[in-house]
């Protein structure tokens, strides 16, 4: 039945501005019906009835209706009618296939490096997020020692893609085998250790989907709420921050955030090259020489202490320092 109603389509028989004139070209509008009321049997949240949406009179459904039942009442085999009335059940039905048809895909990539007690519930909140487009979850274990491997191993989720590292070679190398993998027409970094919040996701999304930017950084320090803790990590990201946009001529008060988005076509236009925690900002001066569309929105942030597990420390604030003048002055 589709294919029948997409040779109608392909014949140009329903398409606005083809030139149709009653007697010109022959329409189906029985076999037009029939596949109307049939998707709209199989995917009642479409909205197939579309003639309100677009401006349109329901002229041609009322049409197709008329001539079905006088078919049948002369118990003769269907046959092909000329009616410009059926354009409006054409062009609704061709924007509801459109609507099947393409659907934006976010590819949440997951570097995990240690986290057995923290990587399922990571992975329950990002499968919970209600969102406009559709999720696939690249999951990279960076060789992890404490049984997060063999966890993930054994997880099961068709929206969940696991790849394992064969050697533990850090953060930026994890997510370069992610957005190697990614499907997507965005994506979006997620830590695996719950200081960042999936429900901020909508938020981080919408000026992507909007068409107003091409990068979106979740800043900690635009007013979410966060948990109040070490002062002078504070003070080390407000450093490495100001400095980076002194020599990108961004206005971030975030660099260092975890949560960052991005069109994935970026991603054939930029080589990440650092393999550790020097990621951030290498991304961003990279994504900023370049001239993308740099956004910035609020998130909320729930930090670890040490003793729960949080990894980085004063040397990768050093490495990052190196990676800001480096990517900025030497290697853009």
């Amino acid at each position: 039945m589709l294919a029948r109603l997409l040779h109608e389509v392909e014949r140009g028989s329903g398409l606005p501005g083809a030139g149709i004139v009653p007697g010109q070209r022959e329409v189906d509008l029985a076999a037009i019906l029939s596949a109307s009321h049939h998707l709209a049997a199989q995917h009642p949240g479409l909205g197939l009835d579309l003639w309100g949406r677009i401006g349109l009179d329901r002229s041609g459904e009322e049409e197709a209706q008329r001539q079905e039942q006088r078919w049948a009442l002369e118990r003769e085999p269907v046959g092909r009618v000329a009616s410009i009335h059926a354009l409006p059940l054409l062009v609704s039905m061709v924007i509801s296939l459109l609507m099947m048809k393409k659907h934006n895909l976010l590819s949440v990539v997951i570097p995990v490096y240690n986290e057995r007690t923290t990587i399922e519930e990571t992975l329950q909140r990002v499968l919970a997020v209600e969102l406009d487009v559709d999720v696939e979850v690249v999951v990279v274990d960076d060789c992890s020692t404490d049984g997060t491997r063999e966890l993930l191993e054994a997880y099961q989720h068709p929206d969940v893609r696991v790849f394992l590292q064969p050697e533990n070679r850090g953060k930026g190398a994890a997510l370069q085998r992610g957005f190697n993998e990614v499907r997507g027409d965005f994506a979006l970094i997620q830590d695996a250790d719950l200081e960042y919040d999936p429900r901020d996701y909508p938020r981080l999304l919408e000026p992507i989907l909007d068409g107003r930017a091409d990068v979106v950084f979740g800043s900690r320090f635009l007013g979410g709420p966060h948990r109040v803790m070490f002062f002078w990590h504070y003070m080390a990201n407000q450093l490495l921050t100001t400095l980076s946009n002194m020599l990108t001529d961004l206005n971030l008060t975030d660099m260092e955030t975890c949560y960052k988005v991005f069109r994935t076509e970026i991603l054939r236009n930029i080589r990440i090259k650092e393999e550790r925690f020097g990621f951030e900002p290498e991304f961003t001066a990279k994504v900023a020489h370049r001239g993308y569309r740099i956004y910035e929105v609020p998130i909320s942030y729930s930090g670890r202490s040490y003793q729960e597990g949080k990894k980085i420390g004063a040397s990768d604030a050093v490495q990052a320092l190196l990676c800001i003048l480096r990517y900025n002055l030497l290697q853009r």
